[in-house]
């Protein structure tokens, strides 16, 4: 057993859930069955192996509650038979789905069948209890079960603009990544589709409405033919002016053409209709859709993925967004670990820097203040213009301001408990004009673009002077803002890291801006956002621009074009560019990605994983280069890893003649000897060039076992005859697994140790499960209520241990 020290990392929610806090865990396949009979020990050769299905994911099987699944049939989609020459008709497919689900309603009478495919996956959506998923396994036809993942669209803050304070001008994200500069070069999007699979969208917005026409998609929430957008959702409209707003403001292809389909109702939504509105996209006629919604499941959602990729392959540019749980790596989540599909980070475009220093009353000095993050220059400015009054809210959360006067005030806030612009928010909210947030443990916490009002950070023991200061009764601050220095693009903090898990991926493929975008928003009116969610449509209007322009690539052109043009994002705190997994290839410049003369495929590249302790490990791949141009180039190559360790070798051709408009393939090999170096993970570029023109192409290599989380979530679930189903997800599996019980106190921390009520050896992946009886020490039954649950894991000599907050009842 091993005791939480004030060192360990938490991960302790507001509210109690007795479910998995990380969400998802990884693979878990039954590949057969067997039932058999024994006689003294021994087989009796009567054995009979009844074959399953695979299953993947997160799903009780051993759960009487019902359980929503997607189902993928044997038979090949419509798509994928197309793209493996095969002949499939509806007809057949109906058919074929229709012995499935009369088998399984014979077999359980509960099962309820939603959503039926076809197109780009062949299965359908079914609600029964889960001890009688393995009914369904042993049907033949069925080839795999994959959970009914929950989808949000979630935002980093949300401020809608009032038209007195609206400006034109704030909409300068657009022509930042040179959406201006392709207009003028005559492509604006026209005749290229566009498909919003989100909220829904406010198509009668007088700056959306002209990229609609008779058809304008659909409902998979409410079941109709009105893709509107919700009562209090805004998500989706928010997007598709980023897409293709034409009005008062201008996305980045105004001339697009629009369709909507909502897949997220108010409380977000789940695969089986975010599948379904791929389906019909595709079908519809899109040319490009864009997902800007996930969960945090860092593993490819098996069920979408699949559709995203078939969509890709019938030449539909699929993109998402990254997630927005960064700056942490392996924080990227689904869909954005697609493979196929182009994943997108959010940067912050660029930016002045102000010094400040804060005064109080005489002799009182607080050398650490300095400005956090502003909605504009002139909102921080203006603080210099007087003495405000300033006024303690705690963590400032909404019900901390109740009772409390900050009309034109300054709020005091703490650190701690939720995030910093959210306090921002609450205090705008509440009538503030600026924000001090000092820290709650020694040292400085991190800046944060774009908050909602003009922020000033200080360290612990400069905020407790300001609590002392009101103690004093000297309520009043003034603040001395100077212009310090401009910084140019830079990747937001919460902008999902890769890589992804198993597939070792790097994530995003590329970035856009994603902080204080300003777009449409419903009723008429505009808002400004940050989120991933705000960088996708970027990359999704820049690709039908792309597509105006080239009318013939497909869709691996459009992902490389984008990726072989974009730019190094810089990192302000060290001056080097930021990692692979920070921002992708880089930020996407339109023109540059439009006028390329060569394309190099894939954009980036991981070679995974190297454990052997000795001798060399030798992994293989290659790249497609296609001269776009009027003459025959030669390109060479050249290969950069990170301080050029000495136990990297790469082996790959030295120039390539390749006549115009042609392609050919390039053999790509890197031998690694692990004993020569030390664990860990290596970024490397390609360099392709062919005279002035260079391609930087990411890759990316692990030395030892890749540092991935080693514990993803935790669960306790009644099973309903006095026992729990207690288990945590692993995405590595574990060598060494404990979980221990702790108290929860009343202000949500965590209190005095229990038991250890489980301890393991050897774990395997991606989840493990234990009946535990409720019991602690000495046969006590734990009472019902709410309880942490810590969970120690060791694997590949690295150890975690993580709380989650379960419910025992």
């Amino acid at each position: 057993m091993r005791k939480l020290n004030r060192g360990d990392v938490l991960s302790l929610g507001r509210k109690a859930s007795k479910l998995l806090f990380g969400l998802l865990t990884l693979a878990l396949v039954f590949s057969t069955f067997s039932f058999g009979t024994y006689a003294n020990g021994e087989n009796t050769q009567n054995t009979k192996v009844i074959p399953l299905a695979e299953v993947f994911g997160d799903i009780e099987l051993s759960s009487k509650k019902p359980t929503s699944v997607i189902v993928e049939l044997e038979a090949e989609s419509l798509v994928e038979a197309k793209h493996k020459g095969k002949k499939q008709t509806k007809a057949a497919l109906k058919a074929e789905r229709g012995k499935v689900i009369s088998e399984l309603n014979k077999a359980v009478k509960s099962a309820d069948v939603n959503r039926e495919y076809d197109h780009l996956f062949s299965g359908f959506s079914v609600e029964l209890p889960g001890n009688e998923i393995i009914k369904l396994l042993a049907i033949p036809g069925v080839k795999a079960v994959y959970p009914n993942v929950h989808y949000t669209a979630d935002v980093i803050s949300a401020e809608e603009i009032t038209a007195e304070s609206f400006s034109p001008a704030m909409m300068d994200s657009a022509p930042f990544i040179g959406s201006d500069d392709a207009w003028d070069a005559g492509f604006t999007g026209e005749g290229v589709t566009v498909a919003v699979i989100d909220t829904g969208v406010d198509y009668t917005h007088p700056d959306l409405a002209h990229a609609f026409g008779d058809y304008k998609g659909y409902d998979f929430v409410d079941d109709d033919n009105d893709p509107q957008e919700g009562p209090g959702q805004y998500h989706g409209t928010h997007v598709a002016g980023t897409v293709a707003a034409n009005g008062v403001i201008k996305g980045v292809a105004p001339d697009a053409t629009l369709l909507g389909y909502r897949v997220l109702g108010p409380n977000g939504g789940t695969t089986e209709d975010v599948v379904a509105g791929i389906e019909l996209a595709v079908q519809d006629g899109a040319d490009i859709m864009n997902l800007s919604l996930g969960n945090s499941l860092n593993n490819p959602d098996w069920a979408t993925s699949i559709a995203l990729d078939w969509a890709m392959a019938e030449g539909v540019v699929a993109v998402t967004s990254n997630g927005n749980a960064g700056p942490n790596n392996w924080t990227v989540g689904s869909p954005g670990t697609s493979r196929e599909a182009i994943s997108v980070g959010a940067t912050q475009l660029p930016y002045n820097v102000y010094s400040s220093t804060i005064s109080t009353s005489e002799g009182v000095e607080y050398p650490t203040a300095k400005v956090m993050g502003f909605p504009s220059d002139e909102e921080l400015l203006s603080l210099n213009e007087g003495e405000f009054e300033y006024v303690y809210v705690g963590l400032g959360y909404a019900e901390n301001f109740e009772g409390k006067d900050l009309e034109g005030k300054i709020a005091l806030i703490s650190r701690g408990e939720f995030a910093f612009v959210d306090k921002a928010t609450n205090a705008k909210n509440a009538g503030a004009i600026g924000a001090i947030i000092f820290n709650n443990i020694a040292g400085e916490h991190a800046d944060v673009p774009g908050m909602a009002v003009p922020t000033i950070k200080t360290t612990l023991a400069d905020g407790q002077k300001l609590l002392a200061e009101l103690e004093a009764g000297n309520n009043k601050v003034s603040f001395d803002i100077e212009f310090d220095k401009a910084v140019g693009e830079t990747m937001a903090d919460f902008s999902s890291r890769g890589p992804v898990a198993l597939t070792w991926m790097i994530k995003p493929d590329v970035s856009a801006p994603g902080v204080n975008i300003v777009s449409t928003f419903p009723g008429n009116s505009y808002a400004a956002l940050q989120g991933t969610s705000m960088s996708s449509p970027h990359v999704a209007g820049a690709a039908a621009l792309i597509l105006e322009a080239n009318p013939n690539w497909g869709t691996e052109d459009v992902k490389a074009a984008l990726m072989n043009t974009a730019e190094d994002v810089i990192d302000p705190a060290t001056g080097e560019v930021y990692p692979h997994n920070t921002q992708g290839a880089g930020s996407i410049r339109v023109l540059d990605a439009i006028e390329t003369n060569t394309l190099v495929a894939p954009g980036s590249h991981s070679f995974g994983k190297f454990v052997k302790e000795s001798g060399k490990q030798v992994e293989k791949s290659h790249f497609e280069i296609k001269n776009l141009s009027d003459v025959r180039k030669t390109y060479s190559f050249d290969v950069e890893f990170a301080g050029n360790p000495d136990g990297i070798k790469v082996m790959t051709s030295k120039n390539l003649k390749v006549n115009p408009g042609k392609s050919q393939k390039v053999n790509f090999n890197v031998q690694v000897d692990a004993s020569k170096m030390e664990p860990g993970y290596y970024e490397g570029t390609i360099l392709v060039s062919a005279g002035t023109e260079t391609i930087k192409v990411p890759t990316i290599l692990f030395v030892g076992e890749p540092d991935y989380p080693r514990v993803t979530g935790a669960f306790m679930e009644n099973d309903g005859e006095g026992n729990y189903f207690v288990g945590a997800y692993l995405p590595g599996g574990a060598e060494v697994l404990e979980y221990d019980i702790y108290q929860l106190t009343p202000a949500g921390g965590i209190g005095g140790f229990v038991d250890t009520i489980g301890s393991f050896e050897n774990a395997p992946t991606p989840y493990h499960e234990f009946v535990w009886d409720g019991t602690v020490q000495n046969g006590i039954v734990l009472p019902n209520g709410d309880w942490v649950m810590a969970v120690y894991v060791e694997k590949a000599g690295v150890t975690e241990y993580k709380a989650y907050l379960v419910t025992k009842n």
